[in-house]
């Protein structure tokens, strides 16, 4: 398996094209890649609309598949907002890809059988593929998506990111080969001789302690440990230090454990979900996700040095667990627009402390309108997260 990256922020996107197209030239002289990624940053959209095409018709890969994006990643760099074009090449053996384009209207109902899923897909359940998805955010349910995924497709990995180079409307540009979509969702299935490890940093720690839902209807929180949500909050402040007293009233999330079953929960056990308000009436709280009695759940803070401690936390848990696997041979980071120098203060903070772990890998990515990635076996769509995909060889 073998993957290289290129990068090039000439401002006119033409210029940039050549540049890496003569770079690809000298590095790939006869190969025909597998698969290329394309993410494209910041040029007109008359412009961007031609470069899925471009790029097909002179590297004939195997499938190319991308986006417009608010930054880009490249060669392990972190380009954003301004403009920047990232290519990568991928040569794959003994894996099959097929790539797929989806509009809403579409899509199958999250529980119609596995077999209707495999139908509109075109990718067959026992292939076990594990699927890059690139959703458009305006025109396309990406939540259900996810959902149905993982019920007809549950051993697969789901990774990926919602385009981010424009508003609502038609200003996102998804690529699919040669042809470029203004809508839906693109994507891949990767079967075979293919394996995704992957990191899904969510940049937060917990405070307080763990405890139970005691009262709760859909996604309003109304009780814990028999407390209201608000007397629960109010005692939580009093206990915090002044500097997280600070953060909490800006940045204050609610974490749900995913497994039910343990007796102790530690960073990474949780997943990360907004607080959308607080009753002053019922003292409950509005949290993004549905919630029902008995979950046990923590408060989390989120600030630039909480997330670089759990980004270094995912990254010492997974080159634990990888020493006995095959070596990587490239990786995709899909991060949150809110992150990148808005949240640290300097570029290429995330891209920095990847390589830092485990080395010259290839890597690329972009920027996204939110993150899409594993939390204990089953996928979601997060935000102000950074979700890593890194691709090695199953023998």
């Amino acid at each position: 398996m073998r993957w290289t990256s290129y990068l090039s922020d000439k401002a006119i996107l033409n210029e940039a094209f050549e540049d890496i197209s003569s770079r690809i030239r000298a590095d790939w002289p006869d190969a025909k890649p597998d698969l290329v990624l394309v993410f494209v940053s910041s040029y007109s959209l008359g412009e961007t609309k031609d470069v899925g095409r471009r790029l097909q018709d002179s590297l004939q890969a195997g499938c190319l598949i991308g986006c417009t994006a608010g930054g880009v990643v490249g060669e392990a760099k972190e380009v954003e907002r301004r403009p920047a074009l990232s290519v990568t090449l991928a040569q794959m053996p003994g894996v099959q890809i097929h790539g797929f384009h989806m509009k809403n209207e579409e899509l199958p109902e999250v529980y119609a059988s596995p077999a209707k899923w495999e139908e509109r897909l075109g990718i067959p359940l026992d292939a076990k593929p594990h699927f890059i998805l690139l959703p458009d955010p305006y025109s396309f349910d990406s939540d259900r998506l996810i959902r149905g995924l993982d019920q007809s497709y549950p051993e697969s990995k789901k990774i990926g990111g919602l385009a981010s180079g424009g508003g609502a409307g038609a200003e996102n540009c998804l690529f699919l080969g040669d042809r470029s979509f203004s809508e839906g969702a693109v994507g891949i299935g990767l079967s075979g001789n293919c394996e995704i490890d992957t990191i899904v940093a969510q940049g937060c720690r917990p405070v307080g302690h763990p405890m139970f839902i005691t009262r709760c209807q859909d996604n309003l929180l109304q009780e814990l440990d028999g407390k209201t949500a608000g007397q629960t909050l109010k005692q939580l402040y009093t206990d915090l230090s002044p500097r997280d007293q600070e953060l909490f009233r800006n940045s204050l999330f609610l974490g749900i454990v995913m497994k039910d079953s343990q007796k102790e929960y530690k960073q990474g056990d949780f997943l990360i979900r907004n607080i959308l308000g607080l009753s002053q009436e019922s003292d409950a709280l509005a949290i993004g996700s549905l919630l029902h009695v008995n979950q046990v759940v923590q408060f989390h803070l989120r600030d630039a040095q909480t997330s670089t401690e759990d980004l270094h936390h995912m990254l010492v848990r997974n080159k634990t667990e990888a020493l006995t696997t095959p070596k990587a041979g490239g990786a995709l980071l899909f991060s949150c627009m809110g992150r990148g120098a808005h949240l640290f203060g300097e570029p290429g903070h995330d891209s920095k402390i990847f390589r830092s772990f485990l080395g010259d890998i290839s890597l690329s990515g972009f920027f996204c309108n939110g993150e899409i990635g594993p939390v204990h076996g089953k996928t979601f769509l997060h935000g102000y997260t950074s979700s890593f995909g890194i691709f090695r060889e199953k023998n």
